[in-house]
């Protein structure tokens, strides 16, 4: 399902809660949410918030990085990994 396709006012929600559910489960597809014409909430499934989640830390420890080399703080690369894990995990 396209994003497009999966806006769907509030009230459609209300109506069909536990299909919608259903199908963020099963096909993984988020769904805009709209109140009063207007983009309010997103829902998901977990797996894929999850993995939105891992994506964000990710990208968070890739800009550190560079801001870290930037100022010439570098670490070794065994060291570098291990901080890396410690974050991830956390």
């Amino acid at each position: 399902m396209r994003l497009k396709e999966a806006v769907r006012p509030i009230t459609y929600l209300k109506a069909r809660a536990a299909d919608v559910v259903q199908d963020v489960a099963e096909n993984g597809a988020p769904y805009v949410i709209t109140q009063k014409g207007e983009a309010k909430a997103v829902l998901m499934g977990v797996e894929q918030y999850d993995a939105w989640k891992r994506a964000l830390a990710l990208m968070k420890l890739i800009s550190m990085g560079e801001a870290e080399a930037a100022r010439g703080e570098t670490v070794p690369l065994e060291e570098a990994f291990a901080r890396a894990l410690k974050v991830i995990d956390d």
